[in-house]
């Protein structure tokens, strides 16, 4: 046992190791279908007998982070295989993520030819590393018995395109792979990432902007660009909803309220139990790259595998579904997702207010969008501008509305997805609505908790109902707080700027400012649509 995997262990929580003699077999060349070679790192507990193997498949590296949870995998009752997708860390080709299945498949069926195999399978990893687990679950590998996956859903478009908007932060995670097998990356990244980022995100048309920033084209960047209307072919091969409804594998999920795939991944873990699948979800006040969110999947992990491969008893207190109420109420155990709630409609009202009554008639509030200074993102569902944060320098913009309620009396608990009913019009027939919900501390602090956008393509200056699907989440408004919603037109470069143009994606660079309008009044009583349920425990 090395002191790096004792602390480690320690610093997560996770159970007293029953050996430490692992012996590493480092860089295996496993042979992909096509003949591309996969460098692979095995874990081997000594004395190499058959036991259950835990697989790894990531593109950031063998060695590392990922080659200390193999250690420990291996030190617990398994034996462990960490490989290097393709185009990464010296496996051959260039990342593809339709390739990602007969890759999988072929470190599959190259493990139970081990000796040290017992012929089962588990696979862990969050993010990417999810998607490698369900390309190769795509298969229908015998082995696989049981698989442990984080942030990252079953359709790989709605990661690109939630809300009709393109994520153009996304451009981040090519920075990252440009950069990561560079001496001191981490340290690169952590002090340069932003600065080199900012040209490539303001830059248009955004076909360039990956060669503006890592000075070449990035493949998937320019596919995502290039394939983006609904129903796209392109997507289909790695498209995976389809295989939950009798996926025959068990499962345990980890999802975070403000991770940028939570949507998608509430509604996998109903694809998996309206087919009637073993499937286990957790999820907290996370962000795509927590700390806690990571140190919370080992744990999770080890129990689901010490269960489905080792045999031991599942944990006692642990529910089928498990939600963190954020705002103070602790977590919750679920018998079904979402919960039995209770709508209210809380309007618009003139004035900046907010509440349950049905507004008066008022005059619309206006504001301008102008995409050449695009509303910025603070905080919510981004990979780069993530988590809770103060809200307050951001709706002093004049093109962000703010609506805000009495301070609660009492707790008021919502819990489950979130939407606001907007009548909104537009200069523009090509814009963007963004609607956020917020929790105002008695300071006056605001703090963004689920948030959602709406592109659309027929806007007129005419109101309309403009529905707009916010984050699911589970959250306490506490005694004395308010409750805001702001209305924008953006959250750059969470999403990337609607240009008004109608312009194609991957080729706009006409820019036209939107005069937007939302409308308060008892004909078009805009509201945000929330599930009250009990006071948490």
């Amino acid at each position: 046992m090395t002191l790096t995997s004792r602390l480690f262990a320690a610093r997560h929580g996770i159970r007293p190791a029953t050996t430490s003699d692992v012996t590493v077999l480092r860089d295996a060349r496993v042979h992909a279908p096509d003949g591309t070679v996969l460098l692979t790192d095995a874990y081997v507990a000594a004395p190499g007998r058959p036991l259950p193997v835990i697989l790894i498949r990531s593109p950031y590296g063998r060695r590392g982070v990922h080659g200390t949870i193999a250690r420990l995998f291996a030190e617990r009752g398994y034996h462990a295989v960490v490989q290097s997708t393709r185009g990464t860390f010296g496996s051959g080709g260039r990342l593809d993520f339709d390739t990602e299945a007969a890759d999988g498949r072929a470190a599959a069926d190259w493990i139970t030819g081990q000796p040290w195999s017992d012929g089962t399978i588990g696979t862990f990893g969050g993010s990417y590393l999810t998607f490698t687990q369900l390309a190769l679950a795509s298969t229908r590998p015998p082995q696989l018995k049981a698989m442990a996956i984080a942030i990252w859903p079953a359709e790989r478009r709605a990661y690109h395109y939630p809300g009709g908007a393109f994520a153009l932060d996304r451009l981040g995670w090519a920075y990252t792979l440009e950069h990561q097998e560079e001496p001191l990356a981490l340290l690169r990244t952590m002090l340069r990432r932003r600065k080199e980022l900012a040209p490539a995100f303001g830059h248009l048309p955004l076909r360039d902007a990956d060669t503006m920033l890592v000075g070449h084209p990035v493949g998937y960047f320019q596919d995502a660009l290039e394939h983006d209307k609904p129903g796209d072919p392109y997507w289909a091969p790695s498209d995976f909803r389809s295989l939950l409804g009798d996926l025959g594998v068990p499962v345990t999920m980890l999802a975070g309220w403000y991770d940028v795939v939570l949507p998608q991944m509430l509604a996998d873990y109903q694809l998996l139990r309206d087919g009637g699948q073993q499937a286990r979800l957790t999820v907290g006040g996370w962000h795509h790259t927590s700390r806690e969110l990571y140190r919370q999947e080992l744990a999770d992990a080890f129990d689901w595998f010490g269960t489905h491969l080792l045999g031991r008893a599942p944990a006692a207190d642990r529910a089928e579904i498990r939600v963190e109420v954020m705002g103070g109420g602790g977590w919750r155990d679920l018998a079904g997702w979402p919960p039995p709630a209770t709508t209210q409609r809380w309007h618009l009202h003139p004035g900046g207010g907010l509440g349950p009554g049905t507004p008066p008639e008022s005059e619309p509030d206006r504001y301008v969008y102008d995409p050449a200074n695009p509303t910025p993102a603070v905080g919510g569902t981004s990979v780069m501008h993530f988590g809770p944060r103060d809200n307050r320098e951001l709706e002093q913009r004049p093109d962000v509305l703010s609506y805000t309620s009495e301070p609660a009396a009492a707790p008021l608990v919502i819990t489950g997805p979130v939407t606001v009913e907007l009548f909104a019009g537009s200069s523009r027939p090509h814009t963007d609505f963004f609607a956020r919900l917020c929790d105002v501390g008695q300071d006056g602090t605001s703090v963004n908790i689920t948030d959602g956008i709406r592109r659309l393509d027929d806007v007129t200056e005419r109101p309309g109902p403009v529905t707009i699907e916010l984050w699911s989440t589970a959250h306490q408004f506490r005694p004395g707080h308010r409750i805001r919603l702001q209305v924008s037109s953006g959250a750059h470069p969470r999403y990337a700027r609607n240009p008004g143009s109608g312009e194609p994606l991957a080729t706009a660079v006409t820019l036209h400012t939107a005069r937007q309008a939302v409308y308060h009044d008892p004909a078009r009583p805009s509201a945000v649509l929330l599930p009250v349920t009990a006071e948490p425990l």
